[in-house]
């Protein structure tokens, strides 16, 4: 405990910590954490940390996305055609505080999570799941604790009984999710939470967590238990009560170093172990080679991107004259599906590929990464063709596009190299096929442009998606729906699509649902609703001196969070 305390006053102290040792794992990253509280982790920052401090019920084994295996959970069983799901859950596990884990632990957290369902969290989809709304019991007044108390509950057994409203082919996967981590419903309650009683629970709908005292004052049953933290130091140790594989690795400290230069120089120096990383290009140049660093490529990418077209543009600001005079834009411009695809024959995906991802990208078919079940390789995509451009450009609007011309300003995000260049290839080959088209760019926050994007505003914006879970549903119905978390920024809407999208998510045959969403690809191809940006391929490095599960190609997953249980140091 002394070496423990001393590491601790060095660090929190904001004191460097050079040459490691060996029992101590040093992880440098930019940013700030902004939760420790499972119940509103939703990114990575936080993610990565509540991933080594609490545990879910199941998780995925080794690096595969489609197989799931018990963790706190040791079996389960499916039942009702697929509505009712029994949890048989392990005996003898200790949350950090010495309390024993029990079925009203588990109980607690998945009734807290739809109670509480705040925009902050992902709790939506696990909502979707056990309520069948996507939204909390203020937002939709048929939730109600009578719902909330039968969708979840704890039988005579001592078994965990979740039972929903329809079949959800995804819910298993859904579990997985690290903000459905269990905690300790005694101690949170004794913290000022809720009490996870039927009296005040209407008092905790839709409550942000994100700075709540269990956030404050952590307590899972993970394999590393906080000891310390401020605003820029986290220090952990190893939780001497483990139910499972002890770690070898005794501590942890993760450090907010937000200068790039100086978390390199930190890696290269031994300081650090583990950094965040910077781009492919400026870690190419600056980290790989170097002596003391294992750098491993090709992973899987597991995030979608595509520049959205908007089909109803409530921003008169972006539209000039409003109408297709040459001037201007008509605010449902994007609605003819020539413009479309004439707009997705313009950009040029293997300039993209080359300039941005220094040619490790690859085009994908669809919104949905090419390792998940359902995506389809066969789906024709669009190619860079001038000739085909002008040729879907000159029949949109019954000719009135090629004759008039237009004008269309577009927004990127600020201080992101990569959005900037992919709005600059669009913007010189569009304006190279006819002189009458402008297509005016500019950068603009980030903050600013999901605001106005989720209202509508933006007639094209370039963003992405990563998974919550390992199931095409969390891509498809995201892009593809027309009532998906995605389209108010598209207003894209096709009934065939929508159609087969439901026919999916209704169904546990995973040969039925890849059949549909190979339709639906095809039907994206058809209706070309958004301009496919190349996804880059993963890559990751980290101290030579550390080696273990998940930092090989054949242990990576890119659904999990770096389990530090795993690990070993030189």
């Amino acid at each position: 405990m002394k070496k423990l305390a001393l590491i601790s006053t060095l660090l929190l102290a904001g004191s460097a910590l050079a040459a490691s040792p060996a029992d101590t794992l040093v992880i440098q990253t930019a940013g700030d954490v902004p939760t420790l509280d499972p119940g509103v982790t939703y990114d990575t920052a936080s993610s990565a940390l509540v991933d080594n401090m609490y545990e879910t019920l199941l998780t995925y084994s080794g690096a595969s996305l489609t197989k799931l295996e018990p963790l706190l959970a040791t079996k389960w069983t499916v039942a009702g055609g697929g509505r009712t799901y029994t949890f048989d859950l392990r005996k003898n596990v200790k949350f950090h505080n010495g309390d024993t884990m029990t079925c009203a632990d588990a109980e607690y957290t998945f009734r807290r999570n739809i109670v509480t369902n705040s925009a902050e969290s992902g709790n939506w989809f696990i909502s979707e799941s056990l309520l069948g709304t996507q939204a909390n019991a203020n937002d939709d007044k048929s939730v109600t604790w009578a719902k909330i108390s039968n969708a979840v509950k704890c039988n005579t057994a001592g078994q965990l009984v979740f039972t929903l409203p329809k079949v959800d082919p995804a819910f298993l996967a859904k579990l997985a999710y690290t903000g459905q981590s269990i905690v300790d419903r005694k101690y949170s309650a004794g913290l000022g939470e809720w009490s996870g009683a039927e009296g005040d629970w209407k008092q905790w709908v839709g409550k942000d967590l994100t700075g709540s005292q269990l956030s404050q004052k952590p307590n899972g049953t993970g394999a590393y238990r906080l000891v310390r933290k401020d605003a820029n130091n986290y220090l952990f140790t190893a939780f001497d009560g483990y139910w499972g594989k002890k770690p070898s690795i005794k501590n942890v400290i993760q450090q907010k170093v937000p200068e790039q230069a100086a978390r390199q120089q930190a890696l290269l120096r031994g300081d650090a172990d583990i950094i965040e990383a910077s781009g492919r290009a400026v870690d190419e140049a600056q980290i790989k080679g170097k002596p003391g660093v294992t750098w491993i490529d090709d992973l899987p990418n597991t995030t979608a991107t595509a520049i959205f077209m908007n089909e109803n543009i409530k921003a008169s600001s972006l539209l000039g004259s409003g109408k297709l005079d040459g001037q201007g834009i008509p605010a449902n411009f994007f609605s003819d599906v020539n413009v479309r695809r004439a707009f997705s024959y313009a950009f040029n995906y293997a300039q993209y590929i080359a300039d941005v991802q220094k040619g490790k990208g690859t085009q994908r078919t669809m919104l949905l990464p090419d390792s998940f079940p359902g995506y389809d390789a066969k789906v024709k995509t669009y190619k860079f063709n001038a000739s085909q451009a002008k040729a879907y450009f000159q029949r949109a609007w019954g000719g009135n596009v090629w004759k008039n011309g237009f004008v269309l300003t577009a927004n990127y995000r600020a201080n992101t190299p990569a959005s900037q260049t992919a709005m600059e290839i669009l913007k010189r080959n569009i304006e190279a096929i006819n002189p009458k088209f402008k297509v005016n760019i500019q950068a603009k926050q980030w903050s600013e442009m999901l605001a106005s994007s989720k209202k509508g505003e933006e007639a094209m914006i370039l963003i992405g998606w990563a998974p919550d879970y390992a199931d095409p549903d969390n891509f498809i119905s995201t892009f593809y729906a027309s009532d998906g978390f995605y389209s108010p920024r598209s207003n894209f809407k096709d009934a065939q699509i929508d159609k087969w999208n439901a026919q999916a998510r209704a169904t546990v045959n995973t040969a039925q649902r890849n059949r549909l969403y190979s339709l639906i690809a095809n039907r994206a191809y058809e209706q070309a609703p958004y301009i496919l940006v190349p996804a880059p391929v993963a890559y990751s490095f980290h101290s030579s001196r550390v080696t273990g599960e998940g930092l090989t190609k054949a242990t990576y997953n890119p659904m999990t969070s770096l389990k530090w249980q795993g690990l070993t140091k030189k």
